[in-house]
């Protein structure tokens, strides 16, 4: 500032002019005036259009941020709640996997189960299907045995007696000596 005085005042020393360094500082009365009431309509105007427009302004700020805020609070509880039913439906997935394998468990078991009973029914038809098919055998050898004994025992009983028996006493001499080994064999075999 002192350096604009100082270029000021060699300015007017160079056109021959005096310097008066109050009279060239302060403006005049009539400036000051004029100033005076150019700020207060200027500051009327500001206070009545300028003022309450930058209010209103600064008001919709505030407003949008707040709003902003807000809705960040509301997408934040709405994360929170999306969060906690997506945790919620993975816990009843989890819960759903591990019914659903200890269902599978149990039907695996029931059907292990199911075809070990129908393994071992099917075991028990075959031996007693065996074991019929041995008896039939047995009983056909043995009634073959009885006709092959009772031939042999007529044929030496005829040679031993020198006659032959008829038919219908050799039959029954043969039933007769066939039921007494039985008889006898039952005997022994019980005694066993």
């Amino acid at each position: 500032m002192h350096a604009l005085i100082a270029i000021v005042a060699q300015e007017a020393e160079a056109h021959g002019e005096e310097v008066s360094e109050a009279k060239d500082l302060y403006p005049a009365a009539g400036e000051l005036v004029v100033g005076l009431i150019a700020f207060l309509i200027l500051f009327f105007f500001f206070g009545k259009w300028v003022l309450p427009r930058l209010r209103t302004v600064l008001e919709e700020r505030r407003v949008q941020i707040q709003g902003s805020l807000e809705e960040a609070e509301t997408t934040r509880r709405e994360a929170d709640s999306v969060l906690s039913d997506y945790r919620g439906q993975l816990a009843g997935a989890r819960e759903e996997s591990n019914r659903i394998i200890e269902e599978a468990r149990k039907t695996a078991e029931q059907l292990r189960r199911d075809v070990q009973t129908k393994a071992e029914e099917e075991a028990q038809a075959t031996v007693a299907r065996a074991q019929e098919e041995i008896r039939a055998e047995r009983d056909r050898v043995f009634q073959e045995l009885r006709t092959q004994v009772g031939e042999i025992a007529v044929e030496l009983a005829g040679r031993v007696v020198g006659a032959s028996l008829d038919k219908g006493a050799h039959e029954r001499l043969i039933d007769e000596y066939i039921d007494q080994v039985a008889r006898s064999g039952n005997g022994s075999s019980g005694k066993e």
